[in-house]
């Protein structure tokens, strides 16, 4: 979580929500990571999750991530829920909970869905109160008159 939380420092200086996401392998080692990129890129796909995502499932050659984790510093949506799904994701660990967007135990249970063919374990609140806490402060400063 420490690298997640940086990541999302990194992503509020830059303008962009700060959320950070990593994504590691069986053995822990980092196999991916990333930020929101979603104003840096206009890309409205560029959430941190998809970010990270994408380049682990580049290191490792294969779309299917079984066996690894995600750590991501705020609950996912239901976009990056639906990609962790697809990935095969063994096990997600988040930080701040999102009560308005969350697919992960909040508004939504996406992430653990009976119905669907692939559940991942979730891991809920790991530092929440820095993950809020960088939220805040950036939402806090826009709200500034």
């Amino acid at each position: 979580m420490d690298r997640a939380l940086a990541l999302a420092a990194e992503a509020a200086e830059h303008g962009d929500i700060p959320v950070g996401a990593v994504v590691t392998d069986a053995a822990g080692n980092t196999i991916g990571e990333g930020r929101n990129l979603r104003e840096a890129t206009h890309d409205p796909l560029a959430h941190a999750e998809v970010v990270a995502l994408r380049a682990a499932a580049a290191s490792l050659g294969s779309w299917n991530l079984s066996r690894c984790t995600l750590v991501v510093t705020l609950e996912p949506c239901l976009m990056c829920a639906g990609a962790i799904i697809q990935s095969h994701l063994d096990r997600l660990v988040f930080g701040a909970w999102d009560d308005k967007a969350g697919a992960a135990g909040s508004m939504y249970d996406v992430v653990r869905d009976r119905r669907l063919p692939h559940r991942a374990e979730v891991v809920a609140g790991v530092r929440e109160h820095e993950a809020s806490a960088l939220l805040r402060a950036f939402f806090g400063a826009r709200r500034e008159p």
